[in-house]
């Protein structure tokens, strides 16, 4: 039996929340609080009632915005307004053992978030790592398909023009990357629990991923 041969990876794709940085900044527990603000006043849906709720549409739908959008068809682009209005530099700040991380991967570096672009590149700003990233493949550009559906990965890999086994994801949470392990995708944890099939490696923080990196490019140097 002939050996797998895999593909030299191309594409790193990062998600951006509690990836990027650490989920002990707050930033996402006060989006949350906005999502809430969003539910009770802008949909109506009483408040003892907000969090269960959101927890639901988080379970079933992926993200709060599909619920939202699948059963009040609420705008998103008001949603994604109301609820990221929020600056993240009074989260946290520059991360330069990040910024020097990013320059070291010698892969194009690819966005991958529910979040929408402006949010992405507030955060990216605050933490002053931009440059590094060629794409933003936000949830507009997914046409509101929001991971962990299989069709967000298929269509961020058509975007990429690359197959799965050419890419790596990291992401924070392990129900994003089983529908990206299904894709060929090689798939990396951050500061995540559970155990899973669908995870290649699990790293403490994203400033592990690189030594990770480096061990396994020369894995998979053709």
């Amino acid at each position: 039996m002939k050996n797998r041969v895999h593909p030299p990876f191309e594409y790193i794709l990062f998600d951006l929340d509690e990836t990027l940085y650490p989920r002990a900044s707050g930033l996402m527990g006060a989006i949350s609080e906005r999502i809430l603000l969003y539910m009770v006043h802008k949909v109506g849906i009483p408040a003892d009632d907000a969090p269960e709720v959101k927890r639901s549409y988080h379970q079933h739908h992926g993200t709060t915005l599909r619920g939202l959008m699948d059963e009040y068809h609420i705008d998103p682009l008001d949603y994604l307004t109301f609820v990221h209005d929020l600056n993240p530099r009074d989260f946290f700040g520059a991360s330069p053992p990040l910024d020097e991380m990013l320059h070291d991967i010698p892969l194009r570096k690819v966005i991958f978030t529910n979040a929408d672009r402006s949010h992405s590149e507030r955060v990216l700003g605050a933490l002053q790592i931009r440059p590094h990233f060629e794409q933003i493949i936000d949830i507009a550009t997914m046409k509101y398909i929001n991971k962990p559906d299989p069709l967000a990965y298929q269509q961020a890999l058509t975007l990429l023009n690359v197959p799965g086994e050419c890419c790596i994801m990291v992401d924070d949470l392990a129900r994003n990357l089983i529908p990206a392990k299904d894709a060929g995708m090689t798939t990396i944890l951050v500061e995540g629990t559970g155990p899973s099939l669908a995870i290649d490696y699990v790293v403490p923080t994203v400033f592990h991923v690189g030594p990770l990196l480096k061990k396994l490019l020369l894995k998979h140097r053709p």
